[in-house]
């Protein structure tokens, strides 16, 4: 006999799985910012007690740690195939770029956490662990920028992009597709085809400044 949907949740209740948890914390550090939320206004979002999170996560701290890894690790897994497209360099930069804007738009509010986290590099009164944890989300974001800068200079180096400053580049592309957290609101419309095709829309003035001049 098939549960009704009383016993369905008061099912669900009992095991949130964690990956649940990390969802509904990571809308609630966008809409509240890390400071703003509580353990409370997760477990509240959730439907379940605080302890219930507490039994995945000791801290605040520590779930928004979870969130940002999980922000970031989308945004790599959406990187690498754009990485391993064939043509030039700037073709694959433009890849890499379409990728990136795609998957800030498709995962907004786990972005815009990781965008917290960038201005976050240091908590006051962080324990030892947490500054391991820190400096590991650093490294990530870190190594996800050297991707672009090995892609701009491997253009340059065969011709398809005109000689620019890698470093200086990398941060303008990122920063700019980065940017569309601050404006971008997800609406009830929107369609993998209609992120795509505003994806695109950002990327082309981006690669279009980018190419070798006559």
């Amino acid at each position: 006999m098939t549960e009704g949907p009383g016993k369905s949740l008061a099912r669900r209740k009992k095991g949130w799985r964690k990956d649940e948890i990390i969802a509904a914390a990571a809308e609630c550090f966008m809409r509240h910012g890390y400071q703003s939320t509580t353990v409370d206004d997760v477990a509240a979002r959730l439907g379940c007690t605080k302890g219930r999170i507490y039994h995945y996560y000791a801290s605040k701290t520590d779930l928004f740690f979870d969130v940002h890894r999980e922000g970031m690790d989308r945004l790599f897994t959406a990187l690498a195939p754009a990485m391993a497209v064939p043509g030039d360099g700037l073709t694959v930069l433009e890849a890499m770029c379409l990728a990136h804007a795609q998957a800030m738009l498709e995962h907004h509010t786990f972005e815009n956490v990781v965008a917290q986290g960038v201005h976050m590099h240091r908590f006051d009164g962080a324990t030892p662990e947490h500054k391991v944890a820190v400096q590991d989300l650093i490294d990530s974001r870190d190594t996800f920028e050297g991707h672009f800068k090995q892609a701009i200079r491997r253009a340059i180096d065969d011709g398809s992009l005109r000689d620019v400053d890698v470093a200086v580049t990398a941060k303008v592309i990122l920063g700019a597709l980065q940017w569309t957290l601050c404006w971008y609101r997800p609406a009830k419309g929107d369609t993998a085809r209609t992120r795509a095709g505003l994806a695109q829309k950002l990327v082309d003035p981006l690669i279009e400044g980018l190419r070798p001049r006559d």
